[in-house]
């Protein structure tokens, strides 16, 4: 009989940037290696990856880190999307690195679906796959819905992870065999994201130049269509209009004024009130943003499509800030009963805001009890349950 302790897993991912994916995925992968589940490894396709107007490295990136730190072993095919290459054609030489890394393992963890056109590619060695799927629109992934589609076609699927509810429902519907899918919920580690005490709270904000009786909300989202950055805006001129304490920031690849679209979408907005914009901090990309909840009201998100199960409102929420969302994906069985769905109208976000940063003390006991139900090691052990079946199911398992 297989032992659980003895189970090698090797992940997938298209590369390593900034994204709540890559922090659930890695968070997964750090957990189950750092205490003594299995072994696990991963290889990355790109080393390089642009987005939204960045150039993210895999050597400066915190999830690359934290594996690293946590013992797991990365490899790289040392790909950029700087390159002049075809992104589903790949050299002897990199199916030569991947038939290594693949070799040594019992199962494959593929971050998403774009990774497994991999597995199509002759000299892929033949080992289970698990899928983990982070969103609700499989139509907008492209090809990489065919690869899951044909991987599954292939009977080399053993089962696909989905983090919520709504992403079971639309890889179903998309034709992804129901028997598959299994929901794993998103968790976060507990001892990082929690609220922090009066002193060490206006101390941050103090730091960050954000006076102690504004009402601050935080958004985190990399510059997306899908992250609906233009109508966060437009819900901030209406917020800060109405409170004259009010205080906005935006964090997340391409939320600083480097980008020239963000720049255009908070000129638009507030060209005739400067003194409005001034309350308005882009931050970019965090490594902190436990930090960042913590100071905060409120933590929103406006997305227009896309969403499962999104990080930032457990982690805010966690940290003591009341998640307000739009109603894409699982957001709305989130925050039930610790936070507030909006509509996709900037006043209703506005006004919501404010009346959820009046009822945040009202929550507190709410957000507390949540906790538990957030907590990623009832992640670990669901994901642990799913390699490990996977393997059991379809008898592929190579010697040690």
């Amino acid at each position: 009989m297989l032992q659980h302790s003895s189970l090698r897993v090797l992940s997938l991912y298209e590369g390593f940037f900034s994204g709540g994916a890559r922090v659930l995925h890695s968070t997964v992968v750090a957990g189950l290696h750092a205490h003594g589940h299995q072994q696990h490894s991963a290889l990355s396709l790109y080393s390089a990856v642009r987005r939204e107007t960045m150039l993210q490295r895999i050597e400066d990136d915190p999830r690359f880190r934290n594996l690293r730190a946590a013992g797991v072993r990365v490899a790289t095919l040392g790909r950029s999307t700087d390159d002049d290459h075809d992104p589903r054609r790949f050299t002897a030489a990199e199916m030569e690195v991947v038939a290594r890394e693949v070799t040594g393992v019992d199962v494959v963890m593929s971050l998403k679906e774009q990774p497994l056109r991999l597995a199509h590619q002759a000299g892929f060695p033949q080992r289970p796959v698990v899928a983990c799927l982070h969103r609700s629109d499989p139509e907008n992934s492209g090809a990489a819905l065919d690869d899951l589609l044909a991987t599954a076609a292939s009977g080399v699927l053993a089962a696909a992870v989905c983090c919520a509810e709504s992403t079971r429902d639309a890889y179903a519907a998309a034709g992804v065999p129901e028997h598959l899918l299994r929901v794993v919920p998103n968790g976060i580690d507990l001892t990082r994201f929690h609220p922090l005490r009066r002193v060490r709270r206006l101390a941050l904000r103090g730091a960050a130049g954000i006076p102690a009786d504004a009402t601050l909300v935080a958004y985190a989202a990399r510059y997306d269509a899908m992250k609906n950055p233009r109508l966060f805006v437009a819900a901030a001129r209406e917020f800060l209009e109405r409170d004259d304490h009010g205080h906005v920031m935006m964090c997340g690849a391409g939320m600083t004024f480097d980008n020239p679209g963000l720049v255009r979408d908070l000129d638009e907005a507030f060209a005739d009130r400067p003194d409005l914009a001034a309350r308005v901090h882009p931050l970019g990309v965090r490594r902190d943003m436990e930090h960042v909840y913590a100071m905060a009201d409120v933590v929103s998100l406006t997305s227009a499509y896309g969403e499962a199960a999104p990080l930032c409102l457990i982690e805010g929420a966690m940290c003591g800030a009341v998640p307000v969302t739009t109603p894409v994906g699982d957001s709305a069985r989130l925050v039930a009963g610790i936070g507030f769905v909006t509509g996709f109208d900037a006043a209703e976000i506005a006004g919501t805001w404010i009346e959820a940063a009046a009822r945040r003390g009202e929550l507190r006991g709410a957000l507390t009890a949540a906790r538990q139900r957030f907590s990623h090691v009832r992640m670990l052990s669901g994901y642990a349950r799913v390699l490990d079946q996977a393997v059991r199911g379809t008898g592929l398992r190579v010697a040690a």
